[in-house]
């Protein structure tokens, strides 16, 4: 009797707790925001966005209402924590707060360039030999990863620049946007890259910004800040209140919520994972263009399009600037032509993207970092995954998107997910590294 009244009274006590943070808010502004890209967007129904997009965590107790006039998603959590995100043409959604109001938000409109016409690399008229590989191996592996509660969506294998290997779960295809959650770090650190092609940047000079010149903020350099080793405080975890969870889902500038993280180790003192960390290059990257329309048309007009990676659409915040940290979208095909760039050291069709030596620059391990990342690439230099090459680096996101390039083969590994689930990732890139 007794333990059962001290049970009820501890889960009240969480329940009063939970209910008195902004816990809410983050399960709705999550919610819709989701909602609302993968409805406006990706043209995907409420129905499947229920069932595959937002059936995790507690984001799948969140309710959902679409409005299709207003082209908004509203969430609410246990009757509680009302958000909405807006869907603005060109741009995508982001989430609707106090200092960004519906209108505001929707005052943003964007026409993406119109790609110029290309070949498509991955048709087969391309190619006068086939890669070398062991077909039935690459099926069994392929196949594997849909099999069970490993939660794949899509899979896409590239050698020698021809597809390999290519599979999709039910109701998606070769054509469906997809989500790459903090893949989009990598496009952030991509742009960079542009960007120093260019001589728009250097990434080895302090970023100066105006609010940090008085502390020791002031020495904090682009490549700090690329590497995760800028210093700053931060708080990266997904499933409470934290400094990410609050900028996601309730934060219009993202980049001015990033840029209040105090000091709290030198530079390159200390590796520490953090989206604010990403926000603030989005943001210090606006910085480069005195018009916002050129701003959003760069990643389209500078990487995008030259290398074919037509469908992919970055989304700003409320503010205008790209969520660098977490929201891009393409299909398997074309997150696939991005790990292409890199295995390709930047070239693209005789033509430089990046400058010579930006893809080794990606792999060299930031200090204090135990192998583990580079400049917003994860790496296998410190054998994350054992039995897999050390060479092996790529982009990575929340619920298991993957880009993972392995220059010894000349192979690209593409896996897309609705979570981890029983998915070894080790064993899944060792036996498709063991059947190219």
């Amino acid at each position: 009797m007794i333990i059962g009244i001290i049970i009820g009274v501890l889960i009240l006590a969480v329940a009063a707790l939970f209910l008195l943070t902004p816990a809410p808010k983050i399960v709705t502004g999550v919610a819709a925001k989701r909602a609302c890209s993968c409805h406006f967007l990706a043209g995907r129904s409420a129905e499947y966005i229920a069932a595959n997009e937002n059936n995790y965590s507690l984001i799948k107790y969140a309710k959902i209402k679409y409005n299709k006039e207003q082209k908004t998603a509203t969430a609410t959590f246990l009757g509680l924590g009302k958000l909405t995100a807006a869907y603005r043409e060109g741009l995508g959604c982001a989430i609707v707060t106090e200092d960004y109001p519906l209108k505001k938000v929707q005052q943003l409109s964007f026409s993406i360039p119109t790609p110029n016409p290309t070949p498509d690399i991955f048709a087969a008229s391309n190619f006068s030999d086939k890669p070398v590989f062991n077909q039935e191996k690459m099926k069994r592996a392929v196949d594997k990863a849909f099999e069970g509660k490993k939660r794949s969506r899509a899979v896409v294998i590239v050698k020698d620049g021809q597809i390999i290997g290519e599979k999709y779960s039910e109701g998606l295809d070769e054509k469906s946007l997809l989500l790459g959650w903090s893949m989009t770090k990598s496009i952030t650190s991509a742009m960079a890259g542009v960007m120093v092609q260019k001589g728009m940047i250097d990434i080895n000079q302090p970023v100066n910004i105006p609010e940090w010149k008085n502390d020791e903020r002031a020495k904090i350099t682009w490549n700090n800040l690329l590497q995760m080793c800028s210093g700053l405080k931060w708080g990266e975890n997904y499933f409470w209140v934290s400094d990410v969870t609050k900028m996601l889902a309730m934060r219009g500038d993202m980049y001015q919520h990033a840029i209040q993280s105090k000091a709290k180790y030198a530079p390159e003192e200390k590796f520490l994972y953090s989206s604010g960390t990403t926000n603030i290059v989005a943001g210090l990257q606006r910085r480069q263009f005195a018009d916002i329309q050129q701003y959003w048309a760069f990643p389209y007009r500078e990487l995008f399009h030259k290398i074919g990676m037509d469908s992919a659409i970055m989304e700003p915040d409320a503010s205008g600037t790209f969520v660098g940290s977490s929201y891009s979208y393409a299909t398997a095909r074309d997150w696939a032509k991005f790990g292409l760039l890199y295995l390709n050291d930047g070239m693209w069709e005789g033509e430089r993207i990046l400058p010579e030596g930006w893809a080794a620059y990606t792999a060299i391990p930031a200090p204090n970092s135990e192998g583990i990342y580079g400049s917003m690439f994860w790496l296998n230099a410190g054998g994350q995954y054992p039995d897999a090459p050390r060479e092996a680096y790529g982009a990575q996101g929340f619920q298991g998107q993957y880009v993972y390039i392995i220059p010894s083969k000349n192979l690209v590994v593409v896996r897309l997910g609705t979570g981890i689930g029983d998915l070894d990732f080790n064993e899944f890139l060792t036996e498709i590294v063991a059947a190219s």
